[in-house]
């Protein structure tokens, strides 16, 4: 599955070229972090993590489909349970609608529990007239405009772990104690969705569930002891950016002896750090993870055959990800010749669209945001592509919030332009509110319809 060889370590990846790492001014105290991290218990289970790579698996083989979603970047002022559940309602309710739409199992995958940095295409940006280090997340330094929060301060990484770890139990808390039962269904209806178009259309699909589960009671069918009724697996993922914090917290497997990455079920490598001989690439080559990697349009068919053979050489269904972010108007030119080149080295590769990543824009005004319709048309020339070359559409990876934010343009209950400064509050990237997370879920859950009855390709 991993690459692993008998002198890969964890800190293996320090001896390659590492892109975006802070500059921590006090070396000792990052390294004293790092040691922190590594007495620390582990936030994920490596076997957790395998159940995840047999769940991506069936992905893989065109027999479930990802739903993988959650905040741009994930924040240390706003962490509460209330905030942990509207998120987890908005996936649940996601879920419920391409699962009823498809007739396919969907994996649950979250961007929580350490989405705390991101990679920023400038080292600086202006603020208010001044010139300060870009906001890469909490987990680095503070989002404040002035000089003394941008500071790198590395004990932020034992910070964003012990939220994480919050977090971690939070959701199986509810995930697995009755809030995600299949007999609540209407519970998961926000009420700024409940009232809206996409809400109503919702509560026709949890009514039509609710008569599924009656007729199978009726017919004998004991729906108590169908655990699947009742709990959820919900995983955790991030983009592994920041090294020093993944070093820290990886293991090696008591069962196996294999190491693993515990502060996610699943990692990602971003676009800006991809590189098959960079250090990222090289660290990650080394844990049995399941592994996700961003390609852009820049991407090459070589590229996918490198990342390929770098990280998943045994071929390994579940094991590799590979999440395009093109662009609507470009992902039908420069998808097909990425799926060809997994095809031709038979990779099994699960194949995802990021429809958010490549359509942002700033408007006059100066906020950056996305067109809800230019989403939609990334996820379908991305089916249309994948299909073209006998290819499983696999997955969706989105940003939103369960927050009703104003920062993504469009839906069927259309946000304009001059509605962004009402409730704009991310951190980093605009977010689809949940309004418009259920709207795209239903869109999706057409495609994927449509997707069957032409005979998408699935393995025997």
């Amino acid at each position: 599955m991993a690459t692993t060889q008998p002198t890969w370590s964890p800190a293996s990846w320090r001896e390659r070229p590492a892109l975006h790492q802070p500059d921590w001014p006090d070396p000792v105290a990052a390294e004293a972090a790092r040691e922190r991290l590594t007495a620390m218990p582990p936030l994920v289970f490596a076997g957790e993590a395998r159940r995840l790579r047999e769940s991506l698996a069936q992905v893989a083989a065109g027999r479930a489909f990802l739903l993988q979603a959650g905040d741009c970047a994930e924040s240390f002022n706003d962490f509460s349970a209330v905030s942990i559940r509207e998120k987890l309602k908005v996936i649940l309710q996601m879920a419920a609608v391409l699962t009823y739409g498809s007739m396919l199992p969907v994996v649950k995958l979250g961007r929580i529990a350490g989405q705390f940095v991101k990679p920023r295409s400038s080292p600086t940006e202006l603020v208010d007239g001044i010139e300060l280090p870009s906001f890469r997340g909490h987990m680095v330094h503070g989002d404040q405009p002035n000089a003394a929060a941008r500071v790198f301060d590395p004990a932020r990484m034992v910070q964003g772990y012990h939220q994480s770890a919050s977090t971690l139990n939070l959701l199986r808390a509810f995930t697995k104690g009755g809030f995600a039962d299949l007999t609540k269904v209407h519970l998961w209806n926000q009420e700024f969705v409940a009232s809206s178009p996409e809400g109503r259309r919702y509560e026709a699909i949890a009514l039509e569930i609710e008569r599924a589960l009656r007729f199978m009671a009726a017919c004998g069918i004991d729906l108590e002891a169908e655990r699947n009724l009742h709990e959820v697996d919900v995983w955790t993922s991030h983009e592994g950016l920041l090294l020093d914090y993944e070093q820290g917290l990886t293991r090696r497997d008591s069962l196996t002896g294999d190491w693993y990455d515990c502060s996610a079920h699943m990692l990602w490598i971003g676009e800006r750090t991809r590189a098959a001989d960079g250090a990222h690439v090289a660290f990650f080559a080394g844990v049995h993870n399941p592994i996700g990697v961003k390609l852009g349009p820049a991407a090459s068919a070589a590229d996918v055959t490198a990342l390929c053979e770098a990280l998943n050489p045994g071929r390994i269904p579940g094991r590799l990800t590979l999440i395009t972010r093109m662009g609507a108007g470009r992902v039908e030119e420069t998808l097909p010749p990425l799926l060809r080149a997994a095809r031709q080295g038979e990779h099994p590769v699960v194949w995802v669209c990021d429809p958010m990543h490549a359509n942002m824009f700033k408007t006059e005004s100066g906020y950056k945001t996305r067109r809800f319709e230019d989403i939609l048309s990334e996820i379908q020339g991305f089916f249309a592509a994948c299909l073209s070359e006998g290819a499983w559409p696999g997955g969706v990876h989105l940003e939103f919030t369960g927050e009703h934010v104003t920062e993504c343009l469009g839906g069927s209950e259309e946000v304009l332009e001059d509605h962004l400064d009402r409730n704009y509050a991310t951190l980093c990237d605009p977010r689809l509110n949940a309004r418009q997370s259920l709207d795209l879920a239903f869109r999706v859950a057409e495609l994927m319809r449509a997707a069957e009855e032409r005979g998408a390709p699935h393995l025997p």
